[in-house]
């Protein structure tokens, strides 16, 4: 793989350098392959270099599965081997089209198996997600650090979390889990043909108003909200609503039980949230708790995540 990268930087250095004055006049393609550029085997459009030859994907195709499959000693001509090959006659002689790969320079070396194609592959994905870290972490610390202003902007934000969040940190210590019985088997048909345990659902209206005041409350701490006009704060607050509930619900997901704590003190299940009314939303906001537990998110992070939330619904 690296002799084939330094050949490959090699010439296109030697392709660069010896059209430069045809580009300039054709028009630049920011790429090693010219526009409409020809497969060397066959002469339909080629998408690049394949086993060191600039050829198509058909022709890339037929290669590869010969090599991989041992096929080219089988191969034959009906005309003693003098086939002309292009984009119409390339699949009429399978002989004569691999003649004409390995003429042109087509390297039988550089076709990998099926292991080695996936040992490959994998490696390719490691180096990507390698320089994507990379690249996170050098724009993290190139990050300005923020001013005084934002960083008592950060601080209010925080504060309307911290007065608004029921229990606060001691969620898992005041927590109530909701008996395992209820939940689990919905029985009442609702308006649009989907059927609800009555017995869940009574147990979540319950605290689904005091929820949403405690968001209406947090969202009238921040100074950037109560300085809207109240037509404004309205729309903001219907659109973000149930994000924010269901943030500071999966923030709230505990892996060892695979449980939501919802406004603070009732634990529940997958399938109890989902028969209790919240049906497949449930499964959402659950798959967003397992997702964000790796985080381990503290209280200013979530609280901006919620003003995020909230002033761009």
């Amino acid at each position: 793989e690296g002799e084939e990268k330094r050949w490959l930087d090699g010439l296109k250095r030697k392709r660069k350098n010896s059209q430069c004055s045809v580009k300039s006049m054709s028009g630049y393609i920011p790429s090693y392959l010219e526009k409409d550029e020809p497969c060397v085997v066959c002469g339909d459009k080629a998408t690049g270099y394949h086993y060191r030859c600039i050829t198509c994907e058909g022709c890339k195709g037929f290669f590869r599965r010969t090599i991989q499959k041992n096929l080219h000693p089988s191969y034959s001509c009906k005309y003693d081997g003098c086939c002309i090959i292009d984009k119409i006659t390339r699949n009429q002689c399978q002989l004569c089209r691999f003649k004409k790969c390995i003429s042109v320079g087509m390297a039988m070396d550089l076709v990998l198996d099926d292991s080695k194609r996936v040992a490959k592959r994998r490696l390719i994905e490691e180096n990507r997600e390698r320089r994507k870290k990379e690249e996170m972490v050098k724009t993290l610390q190139n990050r300005p650090e923020p001013s005084s202003s934002e960083w008592e902007l950060i601080r209010m934000v925080t504060e309307a979390h911290r007065h608004t969040n029921a229990q606060g940190s001691h969620w898992k210590q005041k927590r109530k889990f909701l008996p395992e019985d209820i939940g689990q088997s919905p029985v009442a048909p609702t308006s649009d043909g989907d059927k609800v345990d009555l017995e869940a659902f009574s147990e979540f209206t319950k605290i689904i108003t005091p929820a949403i005041t405690r968001v209406v409350d947090f969202a009238k701490k921040l100074p950037m909200f109560s300085e809207l006009p109240c037509e404004d704060q309205i729309i903001l607050l219907k659109g973000c609503c149930m994000e924010i509930m269901s943030l500071r619900a999966a923030v709230r997901y505990d892996p060892d039980s695979e449980t939501l704590t919802l406004s603070g003190e009732m634990a529940v299940k997958r399938e109890q949230l989902k028969n209790g009314g919240l049906g497949v939303v449930s499964d959402a906001i659950f798959d967003l708790g397992k997702s964000l537990a790796q985080f381990n998110l503290d209280d200013t992070e979530v609280a901006l995540l919620q003003a995020v939330l909230l002033m761009s619904s």
